[in-house]
């Protein structure tokens, strides 16, 4: 038995015992979770990539399979109802022979629709887990996607077991090799398209095997937040770089984002300083601190560097306490990480699903939880010169506070995010992003 089997057998173990968790709170047997189905666009013949149900993805990574299904009750070894259909269109998947196979009891479906026989016949026992209503409707299940189950298994999935670390890490370590090809891009002069497209050469995954759509921005386009178009033309110069891109392995994913000068400018200094925060706020995640805070502390960061920067005539304290740092810092300093880009149950406050929401002043916040050991985390602080929030600040009564000058000469860089991806454990933090090999 390698390492890898050791680790994914426990990793199964785990999501056995959350299962039986889960469904005895339900008052139920088991749950069967779909894949997903592919879907077709509108008035079209053809398809949109498929995208796998994250709660199928959990036990085992087969993630590019639709009409696929498990059949779990946390007791008996899990039933997987593996599509491999007669199809001379399209590729055919494998028939399974990986590390993961030991760990499953498994039929062949050669059509979707006769998935029936290898389902419970009793399923008023079990829930559907899908996005599929109408498949689950027509199939006899009354019980979809169940509350108690799931607020249940998505508080637990943020605390990783170590199968999934080694996944994460991974994940980065394809990721990094990306980010290294892609400045090279942009140091040679390409455009938004090449540059992504050595991106994905060097991690060797496409547009649709990465988690999320990659953000490839030069110059101005760096101040907008999920840019996700790609120029095919150069610019006539070249001054910032900015790119959130991420990788996938076996399911999970990496979250990196770095941001580039163009030779020394006075935009590399504040890139210089806002690399410094990240690595700063990283050091304040500890089992026990409120991952807010550590949100707070970035806008306090954020207001020191304005300061230094000649961008404001105020104090840091009373810039963060006007909410002069939300115009250049909008969005929250991170989020939970792993089989989502932003992975689930970072605002509830318990596994029964109560609501912990992101605060009134901070609204973006995707996580309000006490930071614990074996969380993953993105740290993420930005720094941007958003035009329209721009003119919202400039209308205000603080706009006697902002040296407009020194704004307008870094609107044409956009903006700043550095963002790494950490795991909490319980006396250190391991930084994936960093020890992968990105400064």
């Amino acid at each position: 038995m390698t390492e890898q089997d050791d680790l994914y057998a426990a990793h199964i173990d785990i999501l056995q015992q959350r299962t039986r968790e889960a469904v005895e709170r339900e008052g139920i047997e088991g749950l069967v979770i779909h894949s997903g189905q592919s879907k077709r666009l509108f008035l079209d013949d053809n398809h949109y990539p498929f995208k796998v149900n994250p709660q199928f993805k959990a036990w085992l990574p087969v993630i590019d399979n639709p009409n696929c299904w498990l059949v779990v009750n946390g007791i008996d070894k899990p039933k997987l109802i593996f599509y491999r259909p007669l199809d001379f269109w399209h590729k055919v998947p494998p028939e399974p022979d990986d590390f993961w196979v030991d760990c499953f009891d498994i039929v062949m479906l050669k059509q979707a629709d006769m998935v029936e026989k290898h389902l419970p016949y009793d399923k008023s026992g079990f829930a559907y887990v899908g996005e599929y209503i109408e498949v689950a409707g027509a199939l006899g299940f009354e019980n979809v996607n169940p509350d108690r189950a799931l607020h249940y298994l998505h508080y637990h999935r943020a605390y990783k077991t170590d199968y999934e670390l080694a996944c994460m890490r991974e994940a980065n370590k394809v990721a990094v090799a990306g980010h290294k090809a892609a400045a090279a891009a942009f140091n040679a002069g390409e455009s938004e398209f090449n540059i992504n497209l050595a991106y994905n050469a060097a991690t060797q995954q496409g547009d649709n095997d990465v988690p999320y759509t990659g953000i490839v921005a030069l110059n101005e386009h760096c101040s907008i937040l999920h840019y996700m178009h790609y120029d095919t033309l150069k610019p006539a110069s070249h001054r910032s770089f900015l790119i959130d891109a991420g990788a996938n392995f076996n399911g999970y994913a990496a979250d990196i984002t770095r941001t580039y000068s163009f030779g020394k400018t006075i935009f590399s200094e504040l890139i210089s300083q806002l690399n410094s925060l990240t690595i700063e706020l990283i050091g304040q995640l500890k089992p026990g601190i409120d991952y807010a805070d550590i949100h707070r502390s970035a806008h306090r960061g954020i207001a020191n560097i304005l300061v230094n920067a000649g961008l404001v005539n105020l104090s840091a304290e009373d810039c963060v306490a006007q909410g002069i740092t939300r115009t250049f810092f909008p969005h929250g300093i991170g989020h939970f990480l792993g089989l989502q880009v932003h992975d689930v149950g970072g605002l509830i406050a318990d596994d029964r699903g109560t609501p912990n929401p992101a605060p009134e002043d901070h609204p973006f916040l995707r996580c309000t939880r006490t930071v614990e050991a074996r969380q993953v985390f993105t740290i993420e602080p930005g720094l941007y010169f958003i035009d329209s929030l721009l003119a919202d600040l400039k209308s205000s009564e603080a706009t006697k506070y902002i040296n407009w000058d020194k704004v307008d000469q870094y609107r044409p860089y956009g903006g700043i995010r550095i963002e790494d991806n950490i795991i909490v454990h319980r006396d250190n933090n391991e930084n994936m992003t960093r020890l992968a090999g990105l400064d």
